[in-house]
């Protein structure tokens, strides 16, 4: 026989259980018991409420405090002073929200965690103004553009720039392309998330490491700004700082010439310091470049040395172009083969350290037989392109010309390699001559196949700055070395030196069936298109004036119009079902109650019609009654229901009136605001009621007492609340002057301005924020976050022909009404 263990009533709050002493339980208004201590001990955000810890509502509390509410007789019956009161293991409660999500208008395109990862590196679109530049032309990679100074916007930037200041723009990936049959349009930032999302991981972490290397303390890469969606090419685009002019800019004429004599050595030594510094500080932060050329490195304003990560990318490109080609038609490579293409390469001055260029083929699934392969990847593979880049520009033309001198018939790769080596070590010694013996053979050294055996790119640097200053005066000698366990992202390797030469738009109109399955000229890791289903609407038709209320019970959608009549459509096929008159004023407002399935509305005559729902449809309404009218009176503005058997207006007259259902008597009326109430919303026992003052006002349904109000202290000018859609303890405020602020637990989380002109409508359905207003468009937002923040995230919108005034979610469709009498149910589906 099982035995039953009684569970003791605990206090949901500390989680102790109660008794008569430490732990007395007292009733709050909502019905609902908290210990007296942690209910002495909970914020009081207005004066004599407070929010109940087991269900949030908000309500009346004493000025005396806790210890003047009642007790919770029943609960200390059963709880003995004798029995004893351990802790119990506390355990997480958390209360999850239903949002809903099984009728959702759009699919979740990304998790709340990735939007979070991503949201501070998007740029705002306007921030950046493209500008056409000769100098780029060709490049497909890079564009100069001009920084603006962005307005506000919803997403915080890591980094901003000023007006006017010259950047680069390095393209990733192919934006998705979006249906042509959807009347939806994805926003901006739906689009680059959605972009990011359905790129590869390995892509994103390595777009995530640039990104964080960006902001390293000792970086040696220029600015990245963030992200940014060029909508009219059609490409995800990092944007980066951009000086005046590269290092191949300033030295080309060094390295087609004959290179440096011993009198341009010492001038050289700064800048070939810079470039090891440059090099240095990414290979503390994890980055490996792979192969270098001086258009990798420009100046900043200070003449400081930097990498240009446009220059890195584009030179990436040129390597696998350059790899390619090299072993076009070859399946296989031995030791003689290898030495050809070693050869190519450095001729085309493509430099790859012997491991990475192994590495390279392998990739490219060229099977490699060679007795020089089994060297691992590590930063000295960069020491190895680096001490080309400087020998480069010490002996100019001849660093490659020479190359031709070298026989590679009958030598493999090693014998090479090595004669390559030596003919490069007599060079140097040609045209520096003895004085500078150290310095050759340092870059020498970093020519050797073992990467073990290489100098450290900080040994470089130092002989070169001994050029110029004694080792005991070089205050600035000590650099970190760059150990050789630390991990290791190569860029050359990566996905990003892969880069798109095509949109997604592009290919498809070149024939291609889908942008995943292209060649490799086309971005082949480019997501797929934004949405396979398309957004579609069907037209309702019948009203002669601007549709100004929604509702939906029953098998019926219920619309209101100026033209003082209430239209009664099939949820089935939407089609016209029956019509209810009798008003003789505009009707200005309509709600639905589903226990009574009665349809109710709302005129500028002061007017309030009760209308069955029941089949067969009757021509008249059941009652009707009348606001007592005065000289300043204009009429009822706003309609809502609760569960207690009212019916609550709001009215020119600057007050709320609760009616009874049963009989239509004037139940209560609140006063308190300062203009007309122009909207209404019930949630959680609360009624929130919009006014033209600018404040909204809550008021307690069970005895109808004000409770709080909100953004009476807010600074600025006062903005009409039009509009209220209210979801659990979330609150959103359409305004007058296009803008919402969204209210969490009374609390302001949010205020960002949605759209240009008034916002006349809102509704919330689950996480799912839709708005319409006077710029014809109706704005999707998605809402996201947690206690302590909400973000309001754009996802798209619906351009419309007419202004939009009224709004309504049902499973999943959305049902707007417009000023020019049409109605449309718009719905997502494939």
């Amino acid at each position: 026989m099982e035995s039953c263990v009684m569970e003791w009533p605990e206090c949901p709050v500390c989680l102790q259980n109660y008794d008569d002493r430490s732990v007395l339980p007292r009733v709050l208004g909502c019905g609902h018991t908290a210990c007296e201590a942690c209910l002495g001990n909970l914020p009081q955000r207005y004066p004599q409420t407070i929010r109940c810890p087991a269900c949030n509502q908000l309500v009346k509390y004493p000025a005396q405090g806790p210890s003047a509410l009642p007790k919770n007789i029943d609960l200390l019956r059963l709880c003995p002073p004798q029995i004893p009161n351990p802790k119990p293991q506390i355990e997480n409660k958390e209360r999850s929200q239903n949002y809903g999500d099984r009728h959702q208008f759009l699919p979740r395109f990304w998790s709340e965690e990735f939007y979070s990862l991503w949201k501070d590196w998007v740029l705002p679109y306007e921030s950046v103004l493209v500008e056409p530049n000769d100098e780029d032309e060709g490049k497909g990679i890079c564009a100069v553009v001009h920084g603006r100074t962005a307005s506000a916007s919803s997403l915080s930037i890591r980094g901003r720039f000023t007006e006017n200041q010259r950047v680069s723009l390095v393209r990733i990936v192919s934006l998705p392309t979006v249906s042509d049959s959807s009347v939806f349009d994805y926003s901006y930032v739906a689009r680059i998330m959605k972009c990011l999302s359905g790129m590869e991981e390995t892509e994103r972490d390595e777009l995530g490491l640039i990104l964080r290397a960006s902001l390293g303390q000792q970086s040696g890469m220029h600015k990245v700004y963030g992200l940014w969606g060029d909508l009219d090419g059609g490409f995800l685009d990092l944007v980066c700082e951009r000086q005046r002019g590269n290092l191949l800019e300033k030295l080309g004429d060094f390295i087609n010439g004959e290179g440096l004599t011993k009198d341009g050595m010492s001038g050289f030594s700064l800048v070939g310091a810079g470039i090891c510094e440059a090099v240095i500080s990414l290979h503390l932060e994890g980055l490996l470049l792979g192969s270098l050329d001086l258009s990798c490195f420009s100046f900043d304003n200070f003449s400081r040395v930097h990498v240009d990560l446009s220059g890195v990318l584009v030179a990436g490109t040129k390597v696998h172009e350059s790899v390619i080609e090299a072993v076009s038609g070859r399946s296989r490579i031995d030791d003689d083969a290898l030495g050809v293409i070693f050869s190519s390469l450095l001729k085309s001055k493509v430099f790859l350290s012997p491991e990475l260029l192994l590495e390279l083929l392998q990739k490219e699934g060229i099977a490699v037989e060679c007795g020089t392969s089994g060297y691992s990847l590590s930063f000295s593979s960069d020491v190895w392109s680096l001490a080309c880049v400087l020998m480069m520009v010490i002996l100019g033309k001849s660093f490659t010309e020479q190359i031709s001198e070298i026989s590679i018939e009958g030598s493999d790769y090693s014998t090479f390699h090595l004669r390559w080596v030596e003919k490069v070590s007599s060079l140097l010694e040609k045209n520096l001559g003895s004085e500078y013996d150290s310095s050759s053979q340092i870059l020498c050294k970093c020519l050797n196949l073992d990467p073990e055996s290489r100098p450290l790119a900080t040994d470089v640097r130092r002989c070169l700055r001994e050029l110029l200053i004694k080792p005991q005066f070089d205050a600035l000698g000590g650099l970190e070395d760059v150990k050789g366990d630390r991990t290791v992202h190569c860029m050359i390797l990566g996905k990003l030196c892969r880069l798109p030469t095509k949109s997604a738009e592009m290919y498809k109109k070149d024939g291609g069936e889908d942008i995943d399955q292209g060649d490799e000229g086309v971005d082949q890791n480019s997501v797929e298109v934004l949405s396979k289903g398309a957004t579609k609407f069907k037209d309702l038709q019948g009203h002669l004036d601007c549709i100004t209320g929604l509702a939906v019970g029953g098998d019926f959608l219920f619309s209101s119009s100026f033209d003082k009549t209430v239209r009664v459509w099939s949820l089935q096929d939407f089609s016209h079902v029956h019509t209810f008159r009798g008003h003789e004023h505009r009707v200005m407002a309509l709600v639905y109650v589903d226990e009574e399935q009665l349809c109710i509305s709302g005129d500028s005559g002061g007017g309030i019609f009760v209308w069955s729902s029941t089949v067969p449809l009757g021509q008249d309404p059941l009652k009707k009654w009348y606001e007592q009218k005065d000289w300043r009176y204009s009429g009822i503005h706003a309609l809502t229901i609760s569960g207690n058997g009212h019916i609550y207006s709001g009215s020119g007259d600057k007050s709320i009136k609760g009616w009874s259902l049963r009989d239509g008597t004037l139940s209560c009326t609140m006063i308190g605001h300062k203009s007309v109430v122009s909207t209404l919303a019930v949630c959680d026992g609360i009624l929130y009621s919009g006014s033209w003052d600018g404040t909204i006002r809550l008021w307690s349904l069970s005895d109808h007492s004000p409770l709080a109000v909100l953004g009476e202290d807010m600074p600025g000018n006062v903005t009409s609340v039009l509009a209220l859609a209210a979801n659990g303890h979330m609150l959103v405020a359409a305004h007058e002057n296009g803008s919402i602020k969204v209210w969490k637990n009374d609390a302001l989380m949010k205020s960002t301005k949605l759209h240009n002109g008034a916002i006349f409508t809102a509704s919330v359905e689950g996480k799912w924020l839709f708005t319409g207003g006077w710029d014809k468009s109706v704005k999707v937002q998605e809402l996201s976050g947690d206690e302590f923040q909400i973000d309001v995230i754009p996802t798209g919108s619906i351009p419309c022909n007419s202004v939009i005034t009224a709004l309504f979610c049902w499973k999943g469709k959305l049902i707007v009404g417009y000023a020019d009498r049409s109605i449309k149910v718009y719905y997502y589906g494939k």
